[in-house]
């Protein structure tokens, strides 16, 4: 194989950050709704569960507290913190009326952590609209009113939203990026999730979901997902089958997040969801085990360039090599694509060998753990 053929079979690694390309901005945006008058703005109570969260509550509570939405109460359920958070919150809610602590209660049997504090966050609240939100996010000052306008004005019964994602760290830039691809070819683009009516294929972003009361009390709200780490996907699941349209839309300029702060971090916290996911997902273990391996196809993809790179100064050998090349750009730019929409910079795609490998290597490690046993924020969940 010389020079050009191997170029030539390269191009199918070319090819889907081509379409990324030409896709161009994720639809909708949280941009694309006029704000609503303040007559017609329902009162909204924002429930914040909070469990260990002393590096960031007082980031993410700070940035909820300097919206411009005129009517709005912050109910903080401190889930039994083990540090400083309730500390720092009581500081916080002391200096303004519109904070609401509650005193996470003990954790029954049939219960995770984060759907526990979230319904004790309701029982507490007072507003025509439910916003569930994560302590490791924030806010911009138009988000809420933003949020609240598309949510009324295209009258559905749930908004959810994806922020940017913040990658300040060596590993985050290269682990995840993998994880955002393969959330996007399992689920599709946001208008895909935005006409989707079967329940398996709900998808919902825990860090932000927007909920008429009505709705959430018709559904259950997370009374209904009690006993998993993905409640999120599962509160979306419910609200599909009930018939309630949800919506999905970027919100790039009005809220970042960042997930993961460690290798530790990103590693531990992919291992609880990712096999539970798609065990939820598919309906059966079985299913999910198999949904394992043909993921595995993705880090195979990544991979086998960089093999025919090395194998091509090895031998040497021009074709292999061409090929390798042709084919690293390719998962390069393609990978760069997901960091330009956590604005970060392209280059950090050339480290994407290095996430196939963590990627495959989480993916195994998650399955391997399986359902039975799940360890998150000091907490051991047994099914």
């Amino acid at each position: 194989m010389n020079w050009p053929l191997g170029v030539l079979a390269g191009t199918p690694w070319l090819l889907p950050p081509l379409a990324a390309a030409l896709y161009g901005r994720p639809r909708p945006n949280l941009r694309d709704w006029k704000r609503l008058p303040r007559p017609q703005l329902p009162t909204v109570s924002v429930i914040l569960p909070a469990r260990n969260e002393e590096a960031n509550i007082e980031k993410c509570l700070r940035s909820i507290l300097a919206s411009d939405y005129p009517e709005f109460e912050v109910i903080v359920v401190d889930d039994r913190s083990e540090d400083r958070t309730a500390a720092i919150l009581a500081r916080i809610a002391k200096g303004d009326d519109r904070v609401v602590p509650v005193a996470g209660q003990k954790l029954p049997e049939d219960w995770y952590g984060k759907p526990w504090a979230c319904w004790q966050g309701y029982q507490a609240s007072e507003g025509d609209l439910l916003l569930f939100t994560d302590a490791d996010t924030k806010h911009g000052p138009e988000l809420l009113a933003r949020a609240v306008a598309a949510l009324e004005t295209e009258r559905a019964d749930m908004l959810t939203v994806m922020p940017v994602q913040e990658m300040p760290g060596f590993w985050e830039r290269v682990i995840q990026p993998f994880f955002m691809l393969a959330i996007a070819l399992r689920f599709g683009t946001l208008q895909r999730l935005n006409r989707n009516r079967e329940p398996r294929r709900a998808l919902a972003n825990g860090q932000f979901i927007l909920t008429t009361r009505d709705a959430y009390q018709w559904v259950g709200g997370h009374k209904r997902v009690q006993h998993t780490v993905i409640e999120d996907m599962l509160l979306a699941r419910e609200y599909v089958t009930a018939g309630k349209r949800i919506l999905f839309a970027m919100a790039d300029q009005d809220m970042r997040t960042r997930m993961y702060t460690s290798l530790r971090e990103a590693v531990n916290g992919w291992t609880k969801n990712i096999f539970i996911g798609m065990v939820e997902s598919l309906g059966s273990v079985a299913l999910a085990y198999l949904a394992t391996l043909g993921a595995l196809l993705l880090p195979f993809f990544f991979l086998v360039p960089s093999a025919a790179v090395a194998a091509g100064i090895a031998l040497p050998h021009g074709g292999l090599l061409a090929f390798g090349v042709t084919g690293f750009l390719g998962c390069a730019f393609l990978v760069g694509h997901f960091l330009r929409a956590a604005k970060e910079l392209d280059l950090w795609g050339v480290y994407h060998p290095l996430g196939a490998v963590m990627f495959a290597f989480i993916l195994l490690r998650s399955a391997a753990r399986g359902t039975k046993r799940i360890e998150w924020k000091g907490r051991t969940y047994t099914h």
